[in-house]
């Protein structure tokens, strides 16, 4: 099967205070339909850079970005946002929810900014709350939940769309440890179903959950390594 994510040659250069620094040295990488991805790597390694690429948050400044199949690194700003939008599906550690919105609305945000909210998408968000363990919760707002609550509103909100590949920042960074085995074991169901993640994390406890880690360095990809066969 073709990659659900294949970029080529990628790079990304800032100029700061008269100063070049390459936050990205060409780096080629594929992700696989299904495969669970972990992004390791110290501050200023690359791997922050590397996912906001991913996530069409910020353009490469060379190298090519297939999302899907398609060339997504010369789009226009509104088919990106577009393409964002309907393909990727993203969990950060500080969750960014809304906090006027109810549990269900925040999940349907998505959906809003595609223009396809609909009674059967609502009825998806219902579904998903549920999913998540949140079916009780449906009118609450973000300070009425605690934070392992409201990353389960970010992966419901993730998933929303029926993203092609879900991107995670440190989705756990936040969490005390028993709420974060909850939110991994979460992340395990979604791989399990088949879902492509991509998860940038500096704890090797929960880098371990994925099929394969790349570890960064100065822009550059320096190892792979690869989950042991249980």
């Amino acid at each position: 099967m073709d990659p659900v994510i294949r970029i080529r040659g990628l790079e990304k250069i800032y100029t700061l205070g008269g100063e070049t620094v390459a936050a990205l040295a060409g780096i080629d990488l594929d992700v696989a339909p299904g495969e669970y991805l972990a992004i390791m790597g110290s501050s200023g390694s690359g791997k922050s850079t590397l996912l906001n690429l991913l996530g069409c948050l910020d353009r490469p400044t060379r190298g090519s970005y297939h999302l899907g199949g398609d060339d997504v690194s010369k789009l226009d700003d509104d088919t990106l946002s577009r393409v964002r939008g309907k393909r990727l599906g993203f969990i950060f550690q500080s969750y960014n929810l809304i906090p006027q919105l109810t549990v269900l609305e925040n999940i349907a945000v998505p959906l809003y900014y595609q223009g396809n909210e609909t009674p059967e998408t609502l009825q998806r968000c219902k579904e998903l709350a549920a999913m998540v363990g949140l079916s009780g919760r449906f009118d609450h707002r973000p300070k009425q939940l605690s934070g392992g609550q409201q990353q389960r509103v970010a992966i419901a909100r993730a998933l929303v769309n029926e993203p092609l590949t879900i991107l995670a920042d440190e989705p756990t960074g936040n969490l005390d440890s028993a709420t974060e085995e909850d939110v991994l074991a979460m992340m395990d169901n979604l791989h399990a179903e088949g879902r492509a993640i991509v998860m940038v994390t500096h704890d090797e406890h929960v880098a371990a959950r994925a099929d394969r880690v790349i570890h960064m360095k100065d822009g550059q990809i320096q190892r792979t390594t690869y989950k042991t066969p249980v």
